[in-house]
Order: structure tokens, then C-alpha cells, then sequence
């Protein structure tokens, strides 16, 4: 019995000591924290020192040199040469290659990079984002050692401008099959075809051609260069989006290219959707910045703006629309980011990429739409920046993957694998 009594008495005094071990660590009540309405849910205290530091000097440039160039190369749909060099020598290209001039650092770094340049306009984010994740990108994984040393250093200082073919006019989701060739001579390979809008091709000094071999069957990359013979890539005019980056088309007819030009380790559609993943998952960040931008944008407008003798903010109709915005923005970044924690760690599925690339994109073009409302009449003119967003945002959720086929890429991947890769509507 004493002995029952006695362990009986140790045990209370466990539970007592353990009570107040609890009372004396546990956290203080609950208060709200300071809350900034531009960042809702607190994305800034999930990322490194690195990456504050790195947003931070994206968002400088871009603020202080890409937005005053925006509604001039908006309007006279021109190209300015002069941002992919002072990007260069931001080190904001190729950023998570390692060597060869590039920064190396983290892929949600380079999310955030993205986010800051389509925070002023998409055309720019494309410009880089192509140069980056579908030039850059596959010279690395699939390239020689001379093909990395020759290309990627101008590469990463903007020094030299490339273009990433896979879509052809016949052929945009259908990849698989293509038109463009590639055929095996004695002296390399010669190759022909057509690829259409293709960021970046009436300037590009490099292009990453994907061709079907004709020994094989099998898609692989070329590098071409400007200036060969047979090689043209003219600017496809009149836009109503992407205004202030060039698109074009290349053709090719019997151009010949020496051995050296292959990508030896490119084999099949996984090379070039390897690039598209890299790029969409820039994109579902970039969208998220040119959505943030149209809600400070509406935002400050509201307030300033009176009707009935008030602001339109006051009014509930506006700040749902707001809010509905800035909550989507806030969801979309905190996705992106968890998609980057994983893609880091080597934990990514590409199926992530298409549901944060599909969500992100149709929610940035949904509520871009709807901000444009705020404005009334204004809407309609470009000095305010929303309706250039909105053009521009119909064009991201459509290309490197347009929005149906991705639902299709993750909805299926289970229940119809053989479907998977080559969706057809």
C-alpha cells in the first residue's frame, strides 16, 4: 500500500511540474501582429535573408529602369536592347545555374525575380524568363562542356539573345507531333520546318530548335545561330499584348549545321517539357506580380477617386473586389512558394507546376478583369496599367501550356496515364 501510495504521489508531482513547465513556456495570448495589407498572409517571413535581398534588387532595377520604358515599348511595340544586358549584370539571368557567370542560387529566388520584373510588364518577364529557363536551361542539362562554356557566360550577361522553337503553326500543345525535321549529313545535320510565336526570334543570336530525327523518329534539340544559311526569323506585327517584347517566327529551309550543333543528352518531349516546367513555374510567380500591380494600382485609385461625394473605396461593391484579388494573390504566392521549397529539395512532381501555373495564371487574368472595373471609362486608357496587365495575363495562361491542357496534365495523370503527356482536346 505504501509502496502503491508512495508511486502514486511521484506521479502527481510529475503532472504538477509538468503543468508548470507548460504555464511558464507557453506562448503569450494571441495579439494581432502589424499587418501589411500588401503582403496578407506574411510571405516575407518564409524566405531567406538571400532572397529578401535578391527581391529586393529585382524590385529596385525593375522599378527604377523597366517602368519608365513600359508604355513606350508598349505603344511603339518596340523591343529595348538594353535590358537583358543591365539584367546581366544584375546576375537576374540563368540565375540558378551554378558557374559560368550565374548566381546559383535558389529556385524560389528565382520565382521571386520573375514576380518583380512582371510586376511592371509580362513582355519583360518573357524576354528573361525565355533567355533563362528555355535557352539557358537546356544548353545546361543537355549540352556539351564546350557548348556550356561557348554559350552560357554571354548568356548570363545578356551579351547574347536567345529563342526556345517548339511551337509550330500546325502543332502549339500537340508537340508530339511536329513538322520541323532534322536530318543527318556527312558533315552534321540539316534541318527544316517552321516554329511560330517564339518570344524573343527577330533578335535572338542563339536558338534552341527541337526537330524530329529522321534516323530515329525521335525529338532532339539543336543550337542554331543567327546568321546561317536558311535561317529567318521574322517579327510577327501588330500585337494587343506582350507589346514591349518581340515575337516571331523561324523558318527553316535546308539549314545545315555541323555535329557540334546537337544537344547530345536531348532525347524525346522530356527535354523540351523540362524547359517548359522550369519556365511555367517562373510564370506562376510572375502572373502574381502583375496581379499585385493592378491591385495597388485599383487601390490607390479608389481612394482617390470620389463619386456621390466619397471615395469609391468606401464603397463595399469595390472593396470586395479588392479583397477577392488580394486574397488570390496572397494564396497563389504562398503555392508557388511551396512548389519552390520542393522543386530545392527534389521533391517536385511536374504536376505541381501545371496546377500553380493553371491556378495562378486564371486567377491573375480573373481579377485583373475585374479591377479594370474600378477604373469605369479610364480603364480604357493605358497610363493607368491595368488593361495592358490584363492583355498581357490572356497571354500568359495560354502559352507554355495553355490552361485547359493543364488541368488535363495533373486531373488525368492517374486515371489515364497514357493520355498524359499528349493531351488532345
Amino acid at each position: 500500500m505504501s509502496l502503491l501510495s508512495s508511486s502514486l504521489k511521484r506521479s502527481c508531482r510529475s503532472v504538477r511540474l509538468a503543468r508548470w513547465a507548460s504555464s511558464t513556456i507557453s506562448p503569450k495570448p494571441n495579439r494581432d501582429a502589424n499587418w501589411n495589407h500588401q503582403d496578407p498572409l506574411n510571405l516575407e517571413s518564409l524566405l531567406t535573408e538571400e532572397e529578401i535581398a535578391i527581391r529586393d534588387t529585382a524590385r529596385a532595377y525593375c522599378q527604377e529602369n523597366l517602368l519608365p520604358k513600359v508604355l513606350d515599348g508598349w505603344r511603339n511595340e518596340e523591343f529595348n536592347h538594353s535590358v537583358l544586358p543591365e539584367m546581366g549584370k544584375l546576375g537576374l539571368l540563368g540565375p540558378t545555374i551554378e558557374g559560368y557567370g550565374c548566381a546559383g542560387v535558389s529556385n524560389v529566388a528565382y520565382g521571386l525575380i520573375q514576380r518583380e520584373i512582371e510586376r511592371v510588364d509580362s513582355g519583360y518577364r518573357s524576354t528573361a524568363s525565355v533567355q533563362s529557363s528555355l535557352v539557358m536551361h537546356p544548353i545546361h542539362a543537355f549540352g556539351t562542356d564546350a557548348q556550356k562554356d561557348k554559350y552560357l557566360p554571354p548568356l548570363a550577361a545578356g551579351e547574347l539573345i536567345g529563342a526556345f522553337g517548339l511551337t509550330e503553326p500546325n502543332h502549339g500543345s500537340d508537340p508530339a507531333n511536329m513538322e520541323t525535321t532534322a536530318e543527318e549529313t556527312d558533315g552534321g545535320y540539316v534541318l527544316n520546318g517552321a516554329k511560330t510565336w517564339i518570344s524573343n526570334a527577330p533578335v535572338a543570336d542563339v536558338f534552341i530548335i527541337w526537330a524530329k530525327c529522321k534516323w530515329d523518329g525521335k525529338i532532339r534539340g539543336f543550337i542554331l545561330e543567327k546568321g546561317l544559311d536558311g535561317l529567318s526569323a521574322p517579327a510577327i506585327k501588330n500585337k494587343i499584348a506582350l507589346r514591349a517584347s518581340l515575337t516571331g517566327s523561324i523558318f527553316m529551309d535546308s539549314v545545315r549545321v555541323s555535329h557540334d550543333a546537337l544537344l547530345p543528352k536531348s532525347l524525346g518531349l522530356a527535354s523540351p517539357f523540362s524547359c517548359l516546367n522550369s519556365a511555367r513555374f517562373g510564370i506562376s510567380w510572375g502572373v502574381m506580380g502583375s496581379l499585385e500591380d493592378c491591385i495597388d494600382r485599383a487601390l490607390a485609385y479608389a481612394l482617390e477617386r470620389h463619386q456621390f461625394g466619397r471615395p469609391l473605396a468606401s464603397f463595399q461593391l469595390v472593396q470586395k473586389k479588392l479583397a477577392d484579388a488580394q486574397t488570390e494573390a496572397a494564396l497563389g504566392l504562398l503555392a508557388s512558394l511551396q512548389v519552390g521549397r520542393l522543386k530545392d529539395a527534389g521533391k517536385l512532381s511536374s504536376n505541381m507546376i501545371s496546377i500553380v501555373k493553371r491556378n495562378n495564371c486564371g486567377k491573375a487574368l480573373q481579377h485583373a478583369r475585374i479591377l479594370l472595373d474600378i477604373l469605369g471609362g479610364n480603364a480604357a486608357a493605358d497610363e493607368y496599367h491595368i488593361g495592358r496587365h490584363a492583355a498581357n495575363l490572356q497571354v500568359t495562361n495560354t502559352y507554355e501550356g495553355a490552361s485547359f491542357f493543364a488541368q488535363s496534365a495533373f486531373f488525368f495523370v492517374q486515371r489515364c496515364p497514357r493520355y498524359t503527356r499528349y493531351p488532345r482536346s
